[in-house]
């Protein structure tokens, strides 16, 4: 009878354990767990940096950048082309600029056609154009009015180019995207509905910044390693949280961001929060 005591008390402390550890990794409120099968981790020689990929937005890139991440194919590849004021540009395997992998290039997916299963959260609406985000990627759209007079019942979508946005290179051909990656090191409005826009740096933002400049730099800096979070050993995943932006904290956020800017917000001015633990 003892030991059946004992066995049940030692029970029930491992339930409680669990549970508390359950509510040790329970997502702060407000915030979302990131979408590790989405997400990459990208270890450089300056640190790491990590960004979320959105299919709901470009699914064709998403699927071609863990397909390559998953070979391997990322890792110590040169940041070739570096700009001051723009953008950090990698993943050719020639490292000039001319390479690319040897998988077929990727159709572009500038703009997407949005029903109402795609919920934006807003900022403003603006001359017909709807500011907001998709998880954590500012986008603008077309009005949802114009659902109601569209053939297909849907309106245009697009990502925005604002610091720490995740876009495909390509070359004059709009359907020559295939492994060259860039990562927004400041806003740049050139870009929009011209090169797909389909994710957005969590982490290390401050790594990209800090890439040796050049087209080609000199001893250019390196991706050591690439992999997708939810490939990670658990012990090993950087354990991360991003503001939910339809949450009401979130709209603390922009009503704090508004209260600042009496000229108006672009979708650019509210990064949206993120949490390292």
């Amino acid at each position: 009878m003892t030991s059946m005591m004992g066995a049940a008390r030692a029970a029930g402390l491992a339930i409680a354990a669990t549970l508390l550890a359950g509510a040790a990794m329970a997502a702060t409120p407000g915030y979302r767990p990131v979408d590790a099968e989405n997400t990459l981790v990208i270890d450089t020689n300056k640190g790491r940096v990590i960004v979320e990929m959105y299919p709901e937005l470009a699914p064709q890139h998403v699927e071609r950048m863990k397909t390559l991440t998953r070979q391997g194919f990322y890792n110590g590849l040169k940041f070739h082309r570096v700009i001051e004021g723009f953008m950090a540009q990698t993943g050719d395997p020639k490292g000039t600029g001319e390479g690319n992998s040897s998988l077929p290039n990727v159709p572009g997916e500038f703009i997407i056609r949005r029903d109402t299963t795609l919920d934006i959260t807003p900022l403003k609406t603006e001359r017909g154009i709807l500011t907001g985000y998709v998880k954590a990627l500012p986008v603008q759209s077309q009005v949802n009015d114009l659902m109601a007079i569209t053939r297909d019942s849907k309106v245009e979508t697009w990502g925005l180019y604002c610091s720490g946005t995740l876009g495909m290179a390509r070359a004059g051909d709009p359907n020559s995207a295939n492994s060259q990656f860039f990562l927004m090191r400041s806003y740049t409005d050139a870009l929009e509905r011209k090169y797909t826009a389909f994710g957005m740096t969590l982490v290390g933002l401050e790594v990209v910044r800090k890439l040796k400049l050049g087209e080609p730099p000199v001893d250019p800096d390196v991706m050591t390693k690439v992999q997708v979070l939810a490939d990670m050993p658990e012990a090993d995943r950087p354990k991360i949280e991003v503001m939910d932006t339809h949450s009401p904290e979130f709209a603390a956020v922009i009503e704090a961001k508004r209260k600042l800017s009496p000229a108006g917000l672009t979708g650019c001015d509210v990064p949206v929060p993120v949490k390292v633990n």
